[in-house]
């Protein structure tokens, strides 16, 4: 991968205010070449595109200094939001490892000029983009604001999350799956909400998504946060030398309110 994923999941900021500059070519081009390679566990095709703000009128009322948009689009088939938000954040990691700074929106952009740029066609959902720069040395006042309303820095504590055997014992940070989890923990998501929630069985874990925000017409995009998180779990567990797989195989445990069965996964070495 060329670059130490823990690291840069642990330095992950969402960056809205850029200091205006260019991208340079080498970084447009490695950009480019790394497009080429996106891929997920789910074999879901995602489209990658970059898009220059100016000649599309690409915009947000939440960013200042951009000149460069990444945007991705994906058809509506099994485990789709959840193979866009595990590719995007991959691209959004590899993009940090140039000092190119990111953050996911979904909302606040002008979507339908990047849809029109993207040409998403009717079987096709852009479910978000990304403003694409070098991170400015001072965010701005409404970036600030959006940090500390948000919580940005902070996440909900480790046995709240992720559990063993079922959902009454929470998962010791002894854990053989404690460090990639704890990397999942560190994933961005919608309004903060982190949906993920995860039950160890052994060599097994098993995802969930703890649902708190309606659908939208462009999907789940909690699944989408998920998707996030899976990266974040799978690219940690690739580093450290395991392997394993992402199958359904739901174990039919007794789930709190809200909580819905999202997909497993099998260390195999």
């Amino acid at each position: 991968m060329g670059y130490s994923a823990q690291d840069l999941i642990q330095k992950r900021k969402s960056v809205r205010t850029f200091d205006g500059r260019a991208l340079s070519e080498e970084h447009i081009q490695a950009l480019e070449e790394h497009i080429r390679t996106a891929e997920n566990p789910f074999e879901v095709p995602v489209e990658f595109r970059l898009l220059d703000a100016q000649k599309y009128g690409l915009s947000s009322p939440v960013i200042v200094g951009e000149g460069m948009y990444l945007a991705a689009k994906v058809k509506r088939v099994p485990y789709y939001e959840m193979a866009f938000g595990y590719c995007f954040e991959e691209m959004c990691l590899f993009a940090l490892s140039l000092g190119i700074g990111s953050v996911m929106l979904a909302a606040s952009l002008s979507r339908s000029a990047c849809e029109k740029a993207l040409e998403v066609g009717a079987d096709e959902v852009m479910p978000a983009a990304s403003p694409l720069g070098y991170p400015a040395e001072k965010r701005s006042l409404r970036d600030t604001l959006m940090r500390k309303g948000l919580k940005a820095d902070e996440r909900l504590p480790f046995g709240k999350l992720f559990f063993e055997g079922d959902f009454t014992h929470s998962l010791s940070d002894e854990n053989p799956f404690a460090i990639p989890l704890s990397m999942a923990r560190l994933a961005p998501s919608a309004t903060n909400k982190q949906p993920w929630r995860a039950v160890v069985s052994g060599n097994t874990v098993h995802f969930y998504e703890y649902k708190t925000l309606k659908d939208s017409p462009l999907g789940d995009v909690q699944k989408v946060d998920i998707g996030i998180a899976l990266a974040h779990f799978d690219l940690t567990e690739k580093e450290n030398g395991h392997s394993g797989q992402f199958a359904a195989s739901d174990p039919q445990l007794a789930l709190p309110a809200n909580t819905h069965y999202i997909i497993s996964y099998e260390r195999t070495a």
